[in-house]
């Protein structure tokens, strides 16, 4: 049997594909002994595992109705308890028609760019970013329209001047992505001044914003700032958040809000794509919320997420460089770390030969840069494990600059 030339029969997209760089790191991340700083995992020792086994009962009460298909906008009684629980957050309760249950955050914001996206068009997005976000918008086509974040977020005093430059070059901008809560790789929260400058900016430039808040229930000191959904009158703010990291991600349950204009058109494409988000992982996250597990548990989420952002903050306070830079967050998952004059990639390498991983830089770049940066995840590991991966990261550090 002939061998198939793929190369002749693979769509433009597939063939330009370019895989995940975390997952690419996996080959090395699961060798026997590396302390893993990688993947952005939350403790398997923090799962609520006989809480969420107790929602089983909703099999025996509604099993006809959940084992069957259900629609694609989401099972109904998880997505009013969604309005109702994230009012508070959203600034009222949303409609149901402005609620889509997706399977994954991934696949939300897939969808959107499915909704938005022509070949070409461009998206703003914060410099460094999500490189989940850069691979499912590169796959739909997207050009990409970097600015920089600080402290307090992407810096929204560039956007105009970059917009205009985009309009002179005759590339349409459809949309604005933010991480808008302890931003994943920087930690960086996105301010209350400049969240309304970014709406005020989409408002001007007929944008619309995608608000990714995956992070947003995980904040470890500090008062939460309001959502710029909250703040939105024009309908043009997108909402997406996902019970990954405040409950499990195996459950594959996240929602996005947003007018119901681009809810319709994210359902018929959903359609076509899986039919609907498993019916029986929604009615279980359904149970476990409904039973006031969701209420009860994410304090003792928060409180433990905490005590391991403080060991990380404190072991590499011990151990690293004097010159390393980095913010330890006020919540979320992460650590953005830069050591001056050190390519990362070669770190990382140094790093797994002492047994510690992290993600490099580049990989949060769009259109490149970060050579001297990387993230760290503390919620993975445990406690002992942070100290000592602090440990082995220094002694990498240390050796990649005695070997120059």
């Amino acid at each position: 049997m002939a061998d198939v030339n793929w190369g002749d029969l693979l769509s433009k997209t597939a063939a330009e594909m370019k895989p995940s760089p975390i997952r690419e790191l996996m080959k090395y991340i699961i060798k026997p002994g590396v302390i893993s700083f990688a993947g952005g995992n939350p403790d398997p020792y923090i799962f609520p595992v006989p809480e969420f086994a107790s929602g089983a009962i909703t099999l025996g009460r509604d099993g006809m109705e959940i084992m069957q298909y259900g629609s694609t906008e989401g099972y109904t009684p998880l997505r009013d308890f969604i309005s109702k629980w994230m009012a508070p957050r959203m600034g009222r309760e949303t409609e149901l028609n402005e609620i889509v249950i997706t399977t994954g955050s991934q696949q939300g914001m897939d969808l959107l760019c499915a909704a938005l996206l022509n070949p070409g068009d461009a998206v703003i997005v914060e410099d460094p970013t999500y490189p989940g976000a850069i691979h499912t918008m590169r796959n739909r086509g997207a050009k990409f329209i970097t600015v920089p974040c600080d402290a307090d977020g992407i810096k929204t005093d560039m956007l105009p001047e970059v917009i205009e430059t985009a309009i002179r070059a005759e590339i349409p901008v459809k949309f604005i992505y933010s991480i808008v809560n302890f931003q994943n790789p920087s930690g960086a929260t996105l301010s209350a001044s400049r969240r309304k400058d970014l709406l005020e900016i989409a408002e001007r430039y007929n944008l619309i914003i995608l608000e990714d808040d995956p992070y947003g229930h995980l904040r470890y000191e500090g008062e939460h700032e309001p959502t710029i959904f909250s703040m939105d009158n024009s309908g043009r703010v997108v909402y997406a958040c996902s019970f990954s990291k405040i409950l499990a991600p195996g459950a594959r349950v996240a929602w996005v809000v947003g007018a119901p204009e681009i809810i319709r058109r994210m359902v018929m494409i959903k359609q076509g794509t899986d039919l609907c988000t498993s019916v029986i992982a929604q009615a279980l996250v359904n149970q476990y919320c409904a039973d006031g597990y969701m209420d009860s548990f994410l304090p003792k989420i928060v409180t433990h997420y905490s005590g391991k952002c403080k060991s990380m903050a404190d072991s590499f306070r011990r151990h690293l460089p004097s010159d390393a830079e980095y913010t330890p967050p006020k919540g979320g998952f992460f650590f953005w770390v830069r050591i001056p004059g050190i390519d990362s990639q070669k770190l990382f390498m140094k790093g797994i030969e002492k047994g510690v991983a992290f993600v490099n830089g580049p990989a949060f770049f769009a259109n490149g840069g970060g050579t001297d940066c990387f993230r760290t995840c503390f919620t993975f590991a445990q406690p002992d494990e942070i100290e000592e991966g602090a440990r082995r990261l220094a002694e990498a550090i240390t050796d990649i600059r005695e070997e120059r």
